[in-house]
């Protein structure tokens, strides 16, 4: 198997693993978005709810390849390990987020959650740019998401 062959598949397994965490985490949001979800009140700038399964894949999507390209630099290098832990890390608190906001319905909590998820993700930005820079910048839509949805949690906490 070449080098661009292992590349390319360990971009897939990461692109696999991603998406699956989102799909997951999908679960936990299809339980509440039809109905407790509703009677929040929101802030004015909530994008509509048909907005965020699309831009979770393309970022899900992002996130894998940006794992799959520091994974292919060799999982036997320190550093690419430790940037892997990071974004493995990160990638568990992504999907507690909605089992804590959705499924429990607890939208202070979740707040927590993202906030743990935004120091994990610039330390696995930080990891990343060390390792490939490409997979670094691969990962900035995602914080500029992560960003967005930090203050619309918060907007709804300080709402209800």
């Amino acid at each position: 198997m070449g080098t661009s062959r292992k590349t390319y598949l360990r971009i897939l397994v990461s692109v696999l693993v991603c998406l699956l965490i989102g799909i997951l985490a999908a679960f936990a949001t299809q339980s509440s978005v039809g109905g407790w979800y509703t009677t929040l009140a929101k802030p004015s700038f909530t994008p509509p709810n048909w907005l965020f399964a699309p831009v979770w894949t393309v970022l899900y999507i992002l996130m894998g390849i940006s794992a799959g390209l520091v994974w292919s630099r060799g999982f036997h290098h320190l550093w690419v390990k430790t940037a892997l832990y990071h974004f493995g890390f990160q990638l568990l608190l992504n999907g507690s987020w909605s089992i804590v906001f959705f499924g429990l319905q607890k939208p202070l909590w979740a707040f927590f959650v993202i906030l743990a998820l935004i120091l994990a993700l610039i330390f696995t930005l930080k990891w990343f740019r060390i390792v490939s820079k490409p997979a670094a910048w691969l990962l900035l839509p995602y914080l500029a998401w992560v960003l967005f949805a930090s203050v619309l949690n918060l907007s709804i906490v300080q709402l209800n």
